[in-house]
């Protein structure tokens, strides 16, 4: 059964480029800009792990990632964060929200894809 992504960020470029690293494996990804529009995608789809942003207008990572982890139906996604953000203040931040990795921009998409895998068991990754 085909895994399916959520990648929120507000650059297009990102939500590209994960796009295109999670599509060459063979997940179905769906993006959004914000948190708000993030949330206004849940109800629709059932996502298999989400990434996301911390630096957003209108809701940022923090707040949906809270949001996610207080909805019963969403609180046992994986949640990764993929950030330029990375002093340890927002990596502790984001960790305590209930993030369950945390990422560097920019990245390779050997990495997005591994992290991925590692937390979907995604058989058949292949050599990545």
């Amino acid at each position: 059964m085909e895994k399916v992504v959520l990648v929120v960020d507000d650059s297009a470029t990102v939500r590209k480029f994960v796009a295109a690293a999670l599509n060459m494996k063979g997940f179905r990804v769906i993006t959004a800009s914000d948190g708000i529009e993030a949330l206004e995608r849940m109800p629709s789809e059932k996502f298999d792990l989400i990434i996301t942003d911390l630096n957003m207008p209108d809701m940022d990572g923090y707040e949906l990632i809270r949001s996610i982890r207080e909805t019963p139906e969403y609180r046992d996604i994986p949640i990764i964060v993929l950030s330029s953000m990375t002093d340890l203040k927002n990596k502790d931040l984001a960790m305590e929200s209930g993030a369950l990795a945390f990422l560097e921009k920019p990245l390779s998409t050997e990495v997005i894809q591994r992290e991925v895998f590692k937390f979907l068991n995604k058989t058949g990754m292949g050599t990545i």
